[in-house]
């Protein structure tokens, strides 16, 4: 893009601002339960009901019913919530460090797929690095997820910005190619150079 062509960033959250790690939810829930950390692994899995759970069909306690089922574990709602607020690990520092500098050139916003228990907890985690963004959306509270089209639109009205003046990034392909069946320019994140290089023509302030 252009840089007059860019209106809006649009972000995701974990693997771009911040580090997660389904396994330490896994050694958690097995270190919980007995149950070995390999054979919950490998029942895990990102299906129907961790989807209906993150469009907010469903409520954390019939999340938890539906793993007591996939994983063959017995475990409280509390134990559950204790190992599932465990994916969240460290600030991704150089991109969450390009934040402030960033907003004050064009407005930037947050996209992710996230529960309601787990936005609980990342929300005042990293509320700090999280300041400068100018709005927050979470698919538990759009009743869409990406990468759904309808997700990607919803997001463009809401700051009325046309998709394709909106600059996205994210750590899934799924997601970018969603992004990009719409017509929103989108760069898929594997380390915090992707997102460095793409908005350097947006900082005209060297070193930034």
């Amino acid at each position: 893009m252009k840089p007059g062509h860019v209106q809006a960033v649009l972000f995701d959250f974990g693997g771009v601002l911040i580090e997660i790690d389904f396994d330490r939810v896994l050694r958690r829930w097995a270190a919980l339960s007995g149950e070995r950390f390999e054979s919950l692994k490998a029942r895990f899995h990102h299906g129907e009901a961790y989807q209906c759970h993150e469009r907010g069909e469903i409520t954390a306690a019939r999340y938890y019913e539906s793993l007591r089922q996939s994983l063959g574990i017995n475990l409280p709602d509390a134990a559950f919530e204790d190992g599932w607020n465990a994916v969240f690990g460290a600030e991704i520092a150089p991109t969450v460090a390009l934040l402030p500098a960033l907003a004050a050139r064009v407005p930037i916003y947050l996209f992710s797929n996230t529960n309601l228990a787990h936005y609980r907890c990342w929300s005042p985690r990293y509320a700090a690095a999280l300041r400068p963004l100018h709005r927050i959306f979470v698919s538990f509270e759009m009743g869409l997820r990406k990468p759904e089209a309808a997700s990607f639109e919803y997001v463009a009205r809401a700051i009325g910005v046309p998709l394709d003046h909106i600059l996205f990034f994210d750590d899934t392909v799924a997601n970018i190619n969603g992004a990009r069946a719409v017509g929103m320019p989108a760069v898929l994140v594997n380390n915090p150079d992707d997102v460095l290089r793409a908005v350097a023509h947006l900082n005209p302030t060297p070193g930034v």
